[in-house]
């Protein structure tokens, strides 16, 4: 038992038994410095029978190590390695350096991580513990911290410590937290006189606590210490020393001899726990290791048979804080001289550590050092080591490129803050062309991911300019994120400009890759801007060269760009669409940086034909990833299809929730075609849901907007659900004004799916005789799209038209495929429309059983879309980063729900539901 600690050794039991009942369970213990984080975890660790234990300390001198902190903590669960996946294992024995390097998404680590850990409590119930976690390296804390947040169903106790206001990988989470304060007075005073063999009377103790505040560290050393226990200091006054910790153990450094300081010195400035480095640094100091046999006796240290162990960390701190520069640069250039060859990357920071000024030699090993952690995909270690390395580059150019490749791999480290910190340094600073171009271009797209948009489309259209006399494929590419950008600006006179520029600078008999962002960006510009046709053929084109190169189907930089020629198009292709072998491609590479922006169109393009269910799951995914990586650009854009959705299914809580968040993030970030996308949603969902007068305002906002921005891509336009909203609210004039407009910019944009919403409209409004050619126009325009769900609108409208006309017999066979559609498709505001039509000519519809997929859950639903394919349960849970026994937990809650029992029976049960 802990004294005074009976509260926190009860969470820590109940923490325990989740683990060992199979379930996961998270603890992180805050704390100022002594006050008994670390006696927790080796109280937990004293109660973990029957439990496998993975530990691991941060060491302030190893924060610049790449996963220094992961691999002691998952070396004991290596030989489970083969139990991931191949790209998994493959990421992992890289970060490692288990194997020869090959950098990863930042987020690949963590999957990894996520299922080396769960693999190895399915062998035993697991006790993760971190202590010091604040001096984790920031590689190990990102990959730790993306694989706790994911456990589920796993026996897997994780108990973090980490010291009270230092910058941790608990910043910014909703883990569960323990703040640990000092003890009781009368826990103090037990503590205090077991073990100090003197008598202490009430007063001292009364004192003692009230300095320390109950502090255990600081009551030990304060008590053992005869000026502090024994002071002749009146009742009520502070103690006659200063009652830091801390300085309590400087004035025990300080009565040491000299030889004895230096050699602690040498010990905090490097590992402690490398005993044979320590006696090289000190040999080439001309030190004798026997001379910390002093510092032993005073209590600083332990001297083991292979390492040296500082008593606290405090000590440690203390002895470093208190060293001149000059002889903490000189026991850093011992230590640089002392370690072995293989040692490259520790040596390099003790080179840069002794350096006074610019360095070519430090500059250059660290710069290597960096180049090592960001290919074991290191990035947050790799940033710092770029930093370090440019400022001690004896040169501009060096200066510029160190600080730009420290700028990326902040990108790539998630670390956005730091990352524009670096970059606006750079502005105005002596650079290469190569560099400056690139600084711009990065600059741009972290703007573009975070917003404003518009501010990044400025950035990268500055950059593309100067990228053009440097280097023209790079410009090209600027030139078409900068035409993205102003498309989610909603700015079509810009999203032109831009394309008309990529046209006169484009190399001819440019690279593939090239030659693809510019057919794409300037067709998407022709499309927006109305001019479909013109438009449509080049996005065909870009299509084309995209899915007749295979060394461009496996580039993951353009595998955001990939589902846009679907998006765009809005046309039926034939067999697997390069969409899925993009989502594929993400998912086995672990890329979550780029999965936000690819999964908001995936869903778009499954929500266009009949696979509402995924899209569902899809958007969902892509609003916890957008969250999760920050990218808010891409969570207004994804709340916004979500909501869209929504409507459609008549989900009226969730759409009305997403669409104003999205709206808000529109307004703060100039996200044009997002605010679009809501007003659009929420007119759909009041139409669906019969309330027209409602729908009417939300999408004459829509329209105001189009009108505000100058967008005319005739897809974007509300037209044909306000001539619907107009019709049912008896306005017959206006709604043929809106229809009439509208059909002159479909026939101008001259591709089918605006066309057949057009001759919807016109059928719509039709004499009785011509209406039968204007809808069968209609139906046979949706014959060449994939949007089903445009194709039961327009027999809803039919079958209600004949309906009126008395011709029930007709209208009941489009009425009666109407209601099929929109039953399979899950939206049932829709269907209650087309069944009511349908009981108006006298035939009632069998109701359809409620789709027990609409009660799973979206995590659920994309793991039984995924289990239904034909995934196993292993290859499921590495495309969702997610453990097999949290799949497992997830797939009995769908059994339940759907009541099946077997993988067939899921299929069929998805099948029916799309």
């Amino acid at each position: 038992m802990l004294v005074g600690r009976a509260d926190e050794e009860r969470r820590i039991d109940q923490l325990l038994d989740t683990a060992r009942k199979g379930h996961s369970a998270v603890l992180a213990v805050v704390g100022e410095p002594g006050v008994g984080k670390s006696a927790l975890l080796q109280y937990a660790e004293s109660q973990a029978r029957g439990m496998n234990v993975l530990r691991a300390r941060g060491v302030q001198s190893e924060t610049h190590v790449p996963f220094a902190g992961l691999f002691e903590l998952v070396r004991p669960a290596l030989g489970h390695l083969d139990r991931l996946s191949r790209p998994q294992a493959v990421a992992l024995e890289s970060a490692l350096a288990l194997r020869p390097a090959r950098a990863q998404d930042r987020f690949a680590v963590g999957a990894a991580t996520l299922g080396l850990v769960t693999a190895f409590a399915e062998e035993a119930p697991l006790l993760l513990v971190v202590d010091d976690a604040h001096w984790l390296d920031g590689s190990s804390a990102a990959a730790l911290l993306f694989a706790i947040r994911r456990t589920l169903a796993d026996a897997v106790a994780v108990l973090l410590c980490a010291r009270e206001g230092e910058p941790s990988l608990l910043d910014g989470t909703d883990l569960p937290t323990m703040r640990l304060l000092g003890l009781q007075r009368d826990a103090a005073a037990q503590l205090v006189r077991s073990h100090v063999s003197d008598a202490v009377s009430d007063d001292t103790v009364d004192r003692l606590h009230r300095e320390t505040g109950g502090n255990p560290l600081a009551l030990l050393e304060f008590s053992t210490d005869p000026q502090s226990v024994h002071s002749d200091a009146p009742p009520g006054a502070p103690f006659p020393v200063v009652t830091t910790v801390a300085q309590v153990y400087l004035r025990r450094v300080h009565a040491l001899p000299g030889s004895a300081r230096f050699l602690l010195l040498l010990a905090a400035a490097g590992e402690a726990d490398d005993l044979l480095g320590l006696s090289r640094a000190a040999a080439s100091l001309d030190l004798d290791l026997a001379d910390l046999g002093t510092a032993e006796t005073a209590g600083l240290v332990l001297v083991r048979a292979d390492h040296v162990e500082f008593r606290h960390p405090l000590v440690r701190s203390a002895v470093y804080a208190d060293a001149t520069p000059v002889s903490r640069r000189r026991a850093h250039r011992a230590w640089a001289s002392a370690l072995p060859d293989a040692d490259l990357d520790r040596r390099a920071w003790h080179l840069a550590l002794a350096a006074l000024g610019p360095d070519d030699t430090a500059c250059a090993a660290l710069a290597q050092a960096g180049e090592r952690a960001r290919e074991r995909s290191a990035y947050d270690v790799a940033c710092r080591a770029f930093e370090r390395a440019g400022q001690l580059a004896p040169d501009d150019a060096r200066r510029a490129r160190l600080s730009f490749a420290a700028a990326d791999a902040a990108w790539l480290a998630g670390r956005a803050d730091r990352a524009v910190e670096l970059l606006e340094s750079l502005r105005g600073r002596p650079a290469p062309p190569a560099v400056a171009v690139s600084v711009e271009h990065l600059r741009g797209h972290i703007a573009t991911r975070l917003g404003p948009v518009d501010e990044g489309r400025t950035i990268l259209l500055t950059g593309a300019e100067k990228a053009v006399g440097v280097d023209l494929d790079q410009a090209v590419v600027m030139f078409a994120e900068a035409l993205n950008a102003a498309f989610y600006a909603g700015d079509t006179s810009a999203m032109r400009a831009i394309a008309d520029r990529i046209a006169e600078v484009a190399p001819v008999g440019g690279s593939p890759r090239t030659a693809f962002f510019a057919a794409m960006a300037r067709g998407m510009a022709l499309i927006f801007s109305g001019a479909g046709e013109q438009g449509a053929v080049l996005v065909r084109a870009a299509v084309d060269l995209l899915e007749g190169s295979g060394e461009l189907a496996e580039d993951p930089r353009l595998l955001a760009w990939v589902p846009m020629g679907p998006v765009w198009l809005r046309e039926t292709r034939p067999g697997p669409t390069p969409v899925d072998r993009a989502l594929e491609l993400a998912r086995r590479q672990a890329a979550v940086g780029v999965l936000p922006f690819l999964l908001g169109h995936v869903a778009i393009d499954q929500a266009a034909g009949e696979r509402w269910a995924r899209a569902e799951a899809t958007v969902h995914e892509a609003i916890s990833l957008a969250r999760e990586t920050g990218q808010r650009s891409d969570l207004a854009t994804t709340l916004a299809r979500a909501a869209w959705l929504e409507a459609r299914q008549g989900r009226e809580d969730a759409c009305r929730e997403h669409a104003t968040e999205a709206l808000a993030l529109s307004r703060e970030l100039g996200l044009g075609p997002c605010e679009i996308w809501s007003h659009a949603a929420l007119g759909d969902l009041e139409l669906g849901l019969g309330r027209p007068a409602v729908a009417l305002g939300h999408l004459e906002r829509q329209q105001a907007a189009l009108v505000r921005r100058g967008i005319r891509d005739v897809d974007l336009s509300p037209a044909p659900e306000l001539v619907d909203a107009h019709l049912r609210l008896r306005q017959p004039e206006q709604a043929a004004e809106v229809a009439e407009r509208f059909w002159v910019a479909a026939e101008h944009k001259g591709l089918p799916w605006a066309l057949a919403r057009a001759a919807r409209c016109r059928g719509l409004l039709a004499a009785e005789a011509e209406m039968d050619d204007a809808f069968t126009t209609a139906l046979a325009l949706h014959q060449r799209t994939p949007d089903v769900f445009e194709t039961a609108r327009t027999r809803l409208a039919y079958g209600s038209r004949l309906r009126r006309a008395r011709q029930r017999v007709r209208a009941r066979e489009h009425l009666r495929a109407a209601v099929e559609t929109f039953d399979r498709l899950g939206a049932a505001p829709w269907s209650d429309l087309a069944r009511a039509e349908l009981a108006a000519t006298g035939e009632v519809a069998r109701r359809r059983e409620p789709a027990t997929v609409d009660e799973l859950t979206p995590q659920e639903l994309q793991i039984a879309l995924m289990l239904a394919e034909g995934r196993t349960t292993r290859e499921a849970a590495a495309a969702v980063f997610l453990s097999p026994k949290t799949v497992e937990y997830h797939l009995r809650s769908i059994y339940r729900k759907l009541a099946v029992s077997s993988r067939d029976e899921l299929r069929s049960a998805v099948s029916r539901s799309g």
